[in-house]
C-alpha cells in the first residue's frame, strides 16, 4: 500500500484463516479475501476494506498454507525445491457503506533453488518466514531461494497483487494516480 502511496490503516482480521484442499484454490483464497474484509465491516463502517489470503498448491498438487513453525517451515522449503509450485492470492474490495464487494484472485510460480538443509536452516533462522504461505518471504532474503518466478505481478507473491488492486479501487473510484 505504501508503494502505491495511499492512506491506509491496518486492522488484524476478526476471521480465523484455514485451509480446505477440498475447495479450488483460487475460490478458496476469494473466499478467504472476502471473509477477513466483512469480519471489519462493523468495526469500519465507513470505510473501503481490503482483505487478501494465499496459499500455494504444491508440485504434487497439495493445497499449503502457513508453516506454523520452524521444523515445517524447514520440511516445506526441503520438499519445495526443484519443483515448480503455483501460489493463489486472493483479493477483496469491500465497501462497507455501500455493502458493495469486488473479489479476485491471481497465481504466480517459483521453483526453488536445490538447496542444503544447513541453507535452508539458516534461511529460515535468519528470515523467520514461518507465518508465509510458501515459508519464504520473495520481498527479502527469500528471494536467494529462487531459480524461476512466473507471473503477471510479483507482488502477488507477496500476498497483495497491486495491479490488479489497482484495477479494483478504480472501479470504486479510486485513482492511485
Amino acid at each position: 500500500m505504501r508503494q502505491l502511496e495511499l492512506t491506509f490503516q491496518v486492522a488484524a482480521p476478526l476471521y480465523k484463516e484455514s485451509v480446505d484442499s477440498s475447495i479450488a484454490p483460487g475460490l478458496f483464497v476469494k473466499h478467504q479475501a472476502i471473509q477477513k474484509a466483512l469480519s471489519l465491516k462493523d468495526r469500519y463502517p465507513d470505510a473501503l476494506i481490503i482483505g487478501s489470503d494465499q496459499v500455494f498448491v504444491d508440485a504434487r498438487q497439495r493445497t499449503l498454507g502457513k508453516a506454523g513453525g520452524v521444523e515445517e517451515a524447514v520440511s516445506q522449503l526441503m520438499e519445495m525445491q526443484g519443483r515448480r509450485h503455483t501460489f493463489y492470492t486472493g483479493i477483496a474490495v469491500y465497501d462497507s457503506r455501500s455493502g458493495e464487494q469486488l473479489v479476485e484472485f491471481e497465481t504466480y510460480s517459483v521453483t526453488l533453488r536445490t538447496l542444503s538443509e544447513e541453507q535452508v536452516r539458516n534461511y529460515v533462522a535468519r528470515e523467520s518466514p514461518i507465518d508465509c504461505a510458501g515459508s519464504f518471504k520473495v520481498e527479502g532474503l527469500g528471494v536467494a531461494l529462487m531459480e524461476k518466478m512466473e507471473g503477471n505481478d510479483y507482488t502477488t507473491l507477496i500476498g497483495l497483487p497491486l495491479i490488479r488492486l489497482v484495477d479494483m479501487l478504480g472501479q470504486f473510484g479510486i485513482p492511485v494516480i
